[in-house]
């Protein structure tokens, strides 16, 4: 969307206009919501998060100033977010944590593909992809919070390093080192796999 486009469809949103959430939502709501699964490594959990940050964006649209892209500024809600829930349970120890093999064999029996492995027709193939799903997602989820939130933005979400930085507040120099860090961090905790 170019930036006129985009001035025309936040004015809308603060007017209230319905077609245009609506058009927010079947935009972001993907990325909005493997963002939040990367972060937190639990689908319902990303599911809350995800209709938690329309809501904010839907009750906070009109302190919006346009100064970054609207996609940042839904992205950095997103991320507040995350980061905030993510301190509560840290309190709290959650306990009943859903394993991400059961999310992805559910997604594979539901849409009969797997999301980030590609298609396969032999059971063998879709096991050792199901596993190795299973081991970037752990690999992922143990990295340290600030490596995992600018690893998913840049490698899962490809963003630019202006807009990771913009997301989290971070100077790009910072967010280009830590994301050469969640790089090395991932392809050690991989490489006993990758033989």
């Amino acid at each position: 969307m170019d930036p006129s486009e985009e001035i025309q469809f936040v004015q809308s949103l603060k007017a209230r206009d319905k077609r245009a959430f609506e058009q927010l939502i079947t935009k972001f709501k993907t990325p909005i919501f493997n963002l939040l699964y990367r972060m937190t490594g639990v689908r319902e959990e990303a599911e809350d998060l995800a209709q938690e940050v329309f809501l904010t964006v839907y009750r906070k649209i009109e302190l919006f100033r346009g100064e970054s892209p609207l996609a940042t500024w839904i992205y950095r809600i997103a991320y507040n977010l995350c980061m905030n829930r993510r301190k509560y349970l840290g309190r709290r120890r959650e306990r009943d944590r859903q394993t991400f093999d059961e999310v992805v064999e559910r997604n594979i029996v539901e849409s009969g593909t797997m999301s980030t492995s590609s298609q396969v027709s032999r059971p063998d193939e879709m096991a050792e992809g199901l596993q190795m799903e299973r081991l970037i997602q752990e690999a992922i989820t143990a990295l340290d919070e600030e490596q995992r939130v600018i690893l998913v933005l840049r490698d899962v979400q490809n963003m630019s390093y202006e807009s990771i930085s913009d997301i989290t507040g971070l100077p790009a120099g910072t967010v280009k080192s830590r994301l050469h860090r969640a790089r090395m961090a991932l392809k050690e905790r991989l490489a006993p796999y990758l033989r």
